[in-house]
């Protein structure tokens, strides 16, 4: 298992508050839907979706659920370097009935954890993942899992997520400062509107940690990656140099909810 699974490797870092955070919010964005498989998508490549998924699925297993993280980038799979698996066979294979669907996740180290690789990449990815064959391999998958999350190519640049939409309870839009661009992620959740998608909420990722955004809570998911010693040092750091009114790295949620009332989801320059 990669580092960059901080919730799991240091738990009671500030990241994996935060994580912890954004599990609380999601789970409270609308109470009386349970939304057992959700995706997250983003505007554009590199913005860190797999990573905000994998420490998301974590957080939820910590709370006692059984969850599965399937590869559904069937372009650029990531998960299985996450989580260091082969990659032989996955997702692909099951949809082609080439293994059996008890056969196609695979137990991770964290409890509760399971994941499904992409497999191979086949030629059409939009078209498999439309499929009937993909409706009827989410049902039975539901049937075993508290919470299924699938990692989706950015809708920004593919269809791939939005043609999931018939399975999908909730999307996650991933925004990443410094890579996002305001109308590659208005972009975004107009497509997802069109289609009546739910979206659940806007995780801002990268965000630097300063003065100016520590009196609003933000701080970077990659920024404190590093153990709970360092991320303490850097507390004192910041409480010498600021003051007493940061004291240590904010632990604030992470996700932006209730986005369709506001004209500018995420303030990106």
């Amino acid at each position: 298992m990669q580092k960059t699974i901080v919730t799991h490797l240091t738990p009671k870092s500030p990241v994996s508050e935060a994580f912890r955070n954004m599990r609380t919010n999601i789970l409270f964005s609308d109470i009386d839907n349970e939304r057992k498989v959700l995706a997250i998508t983003s505007s554009g490549g590199s913005e860190g979706k797999t990573t905000i998924l994998a420490n998301y699925g974590v957080t939820l297993c910590q709370s006692g659920k059984r969850v599965l993280i399937v590869d559904c980038d069937l372009r650029k799979p990531q998960v299985h370097r996450r989580f260091e698996l082969d990659n032989t066979t996955g997702l692909t294979n099951l949809l082609l009935k080439e293994i059996k669907t008890v056969d196609a996740f695979r137990r991770i180290e964290v409890p509760n954890l399971f994941a499904i690789s992409a497999g191979p990449i086949p030629p059409n990815p939009s078209e498999i993942l439309a499929s009937r064959r993909m409706a009827e391999v989410i049902a039975e998958l539901k049937l075993h899992f508290d919470y299924i999350l699938l990692d989706t190519p950015p809708l920004g640049m593919v269809t791939d997520a939005a043609v999931l939409n018939p399975v999908v309870d909730g999307y996650i839009v991933l925004a990443s400062l410094g890579s996002v661009h305001r109308d590659g992620l208005l972009h975004v959740l107009d497509t997802l509107s069109k289609i009546n998608a739910h979206v659940v909420g806007i995780v801002a990722n990268k965000v630097p940690v300063s003065k100016r955004f520590s009196k609003y809570g933000y701080y970077s998911a990659y920024g404190y990656y590093g153990d709970e010693s360092k991320s303490d040092k850097k507390a004192k750091k910041e409480k010498k140099r600021w003051g007493k009114a940061i004291s240590k790295p904010s632990s604030e949620p992470m996700i932006e909810q209730n986005f369709e009332q506001k004209t500018e989801p995420v303030s990106i320059d």
